[in-house]
């Protein structure tokens, strides 16, 4: 079986429900996994668009939110995951608002596409200080056994 990575709040390639972006409650939407391939003893979540700022002439991808050490047995993240919601052991990286924590989709024209990335990865990193997803990817290299994705959508509303 695949590593699967899904969410209860809207399928794939759907829109983000209002609640989960920043002009609703700004909070994280709830996430579950399963099937982390044998030999899986960390997982890694980054959430990003590739079509900032502008879907018809992106010119970079935002990044929403970093995290990295969730244990391989946790199984889901519930929605509005702060520090305190978070698995045991689970460490944060910075956004592109450079903060820790889920940071909604805000796009400021056009529908755009935000992708969440479940890394199964072979080990547990020490604190790596709030990393950025660059230099998460870069710990990561030679680490990755499995990934799934999801992706949703979302249009401002006003």
């Amino acid at each position: 079986m695949d590593m699967s990575l899904s969410s209860s709040a809207f399928a794939d390639h759907a829109p983000i429900p209002y609640v989960y972006t920043c002009e609703g409650r700004d909070v994280s939407p709830p996430l579950q996994w399963s099937a982390p391939p044998a030999g899986t003893r960390s997982l890694a979540l980054v959430v990003d668009d590739p079509d900032a700022p502008d879907p018809a002439a992106p010119k970079m991808t935002w990044v929403h939110w970093v995290l990295y050490n969730l244990p391989a047995s946790a199984g889901h993240l519930p929605e509005a995951a702060g520090d305190a919601e978070l698995p045991a052991g689970t460490l944060a990286g910075l956004n592109d608002w450079r903060r820790s924590g889920y940071g909604g989709p805000c796009p400021p024209v056009g529908e755009h596409r935000y992708f969440f990335k479940l890394y199964a990865l072979d080990t547990r990193f020490p604190d790596l200080h709030r990393p950025t997803k660059a230099a998460l990817e870069r710990a990561m290299q030679g680490h990755v056994l499995g990934q799934a994705q999801l992706v949703g959508t979302y249009r401002r509303q006003r």
